[in-house]
């Protein structure tokens, strides 16, 4: 079963524009400049058809990506502020560090100016999911076992 993407109403509608773009106009775009580049010659030493063949290759993958995620999601209407969900931003602290640090906690999809995303599926993500502000949570790094505290949670 595919994983479920919680997307914000906004990111959803970038995603479905995104998707709609790279369908049309993007395949209309890719297609003229392979054609172009083949008319350059010899396609064994053509750097521009290979230049358009790869990029044509990295557009189908986003396709595919984009569609997987606008069939597996739920859009989230209402986000709360009382515990760590997909949508919100969390401040924690590390264990014997001063300074906190603030992450979307979501979708990468999501991307919000200045913030970090920290993914539900992640080690950490998954110790802070549904987690109260004053919560202290730990889980397995590559570096060993870290702690955290909850310190604020805005929606």
């Amino acid at each position: 079963m595919a994983e479920t993407h919680h997307l914000s109403p906004e990111a959803h509608a970038r995603l479905a524009a995104e998707f709609k773009d790279l369908t049309t106009r993007g395949k209309i775009e890719i297609a003229d400049k392979i054609e172009e580049a083949r008319l350059l010659g010899d396609l064994s030493e053509n750097g521009d058809y290979h230049a358009a063949k790869e990029e044509q290759g990295k557009m189908a993958g986003r396709i595919l990506l984009l569609t997987s995620v606008l069939e597996n999601c739920e859009i989230l209407e209402q986000i709360s502020n009382s515990s760590v969900t997909p949508g919100v931003v969390v401040e924690i602290r590390f264990e014997g560090d001063e300074v906190t640090e603030k992450y979307l906690f979501g979708s990468i999809e999501e991307r919000r100016e200045g913030l970090e995303v920290i993914s539900p599926g992640s080690p950490m993500g998954q110790a802070l999911e549904d987690g109260l502000v004053g919560a202290k949570v730990s889980y397995q790094a590559e570096a060993g076992s870290l702690s955290v505290e909850i310190v604020s949670i805005e929606a």
